[in-house]
């Protein structure tokens, strides 16, 4: 068969078909591999994460396959082949030890399903912020102040990571002030709760599973020390609450007659 002035063999024009077909069954098999994954991850509710380093790793044995299967329409022996990547991987593997640290680091974390996208990190290096992705190098956080935050996966293996989403979702924001001595205890503490109720009212933020707690805390050197400490569904959301709760508090104490004291000292003078 005579093709743009080529001539091919009826067999040789078979296999180029077969190949060809190879090729675009690949292609499509990699995209579709690729929402499947995603999407089987999140019906899974979290049993593993949806990351890319998953789905491109599913992508990659498509492609690995289709390889083979287009070595094996040539007749091609993959035997010798996989003797050569066995000895030039291991010259690759030791030339990229930081690479595949991070890729075995990265896989770690996956399975431990300690660290998930969506969580709320705070690293022992103080950077923090929420798991946009796990990918094949890098995790990458999203903090309060929409930058990104880009960890090698190793450096997160390795570090003193606080998950503010595991085991449960909801924050606890603790609120801290001082009252003068000499004033109503009882009557810091009723007003105290009344604000933190309306406030989390006013917020949406009312939960009979996490009511506010108030706590008395210390006998400080010019105050008694308190607590309040009200729950919100996500780490991100305590500042709004945070700053609601203050500005309220301090003008209920002002109309209740309840003082927060300035630093105050007693100075004795002793006359010989």
């Amino acid at each position: 068969m005579t093709i743009m002035g080529l001539t091919l063999a009826s067999d040789a024009l078979v296999k180029v078909g077969i190949v060809l077909s190879i090729i675009v069954a690949t292609g499509i098999g990699m995209r579709a591999v690729g929402k499947i994954v995603r999407r089987s991850m999140s019906v899974a509710g979290g049993v593993v994460p949806a990351t890319s380093m998953l789905v491109n790793i599913a992508r990659g044995a498509i492609l690995v396959i289709g390889a083979l299967a287009i070595l094996s329409v040539f007749d091609i022996s993959i035997t010798p082949l996989l003797t050569a990547l066995g000895v030039g991987g291991l010259a690759v593997s030791l030339a990229l030890q930081d690479t595949l640290g991070n890729l075995f680091a990265g896989l770690q974390i996956i399975a431990t399903k300690q660290i998930r996208p969506g969580d709320y990190l705070v690293l022992e290096s103080g950077h923090e912020g929420t798991v946009i992705d796990i990918a094949w190098r890098t995790t990458t956080l999203r903090t309060t102040v929409d930058n990104l935050v880009i960890v090698p996966n190793a450096v997160l293996g390795q570090a003193i990571v606080t998950n503010y989403k595991l085991p449960a979702e909801a924050v606890a924001v603790i609120n801290q002030f001082g009252v003068s001595y000499g004033v109503d205890l009882d009557q810091v503490e009723r007003v105290t709760l009344e604000v933190a109720e309306q406030v989390l009212d006013e917020t949406g933020y009312q939960s009979d599973a996490h009511p506010p707690v108030f706590r008395f805390q210390a006998f400080a050197d010019s105050q008694i020390t308190c607590a309040a400490i009200l729950y919100v569904p996500s780490f991100g959301e305590q500042f709004a609450l945070r700053s609601v709760f203050i500005r309220t508090l301090y003008q209920r104490f002002a109309a209740e007659g309840i003082h927060f004291p300035f630093p105050t000292r007693t100075v004795h003078v002793v006359q010989e």
